[in-house]
């Protein structure tokens, strides 16, 4: 299923923009956003067990793989491979979102969200790295939910 069709089944309002191909949060940067809201970096992680998670953050925080084990009951992380995000998520590298999920059929994605996007707009990418959208951190928590996959605020 389509992404925006699953967001607009779901009753779940949204803002997009079409741009070109980013890659990372600093080409985004070179993108002019017309929308407002805390714009998000992804890293798609696996732990010792082969565990997935995917950690969504805001852009200017810098991501502590050296703790983030222990909060979220884990063993060291590394970022998962190409193979693992096409395999889970059928993305590609810089389309990396919670969004992908949706295509995690079995659900072995843990998705990991920060708490200082909570009660807040957040601007993550559509499944692919040539738009940009716009949701609120309660609608993403609902489209998880919907999706069936486990989840963690931290």
């Amino acid at each position: 299923m389509d992404i925006l069709e699953k967001l607009d089944e779901l009753g779940i309002k949204y803002e997009i923009q079409e741009h070109e191909s980013v890659y990372t949060v600093e080409d985004l940067k070179e993108v002019f956003l017309k929308m407002d809201g805390i714009g998000c970096k992804n890293l798609f992680l696996k732990d010792a067990k082969k565990k997935l998670f995917l950690y969504t953050l805001p852009e200017d925080k810098r991501a502590d793989l050296k703790l983030l084990p222990e909060k979220i009951n884990s063993k060291r992380l590394s970022f998962a491979n190409e193979n693992d995000l096409q395999t889970n998520l059928n993305l590609i590298p810089g389309s990396v979102t919670p969004l992908g999920i949706i295509n995690d059929k079995e659900q072995n994605v843990t998705v990991v969200i920060d708490k200082a996007l909570k009660n807040n707009k957040i601007l993550i990418h559509p499944n692919r790295n040539t738009a940009t959208i716009g949701i609120e951190y309660a609608d993403l928590i609902k489209f998880i939910k919907s999706c069936g996959n486990d989840y963690l605020e931290i």
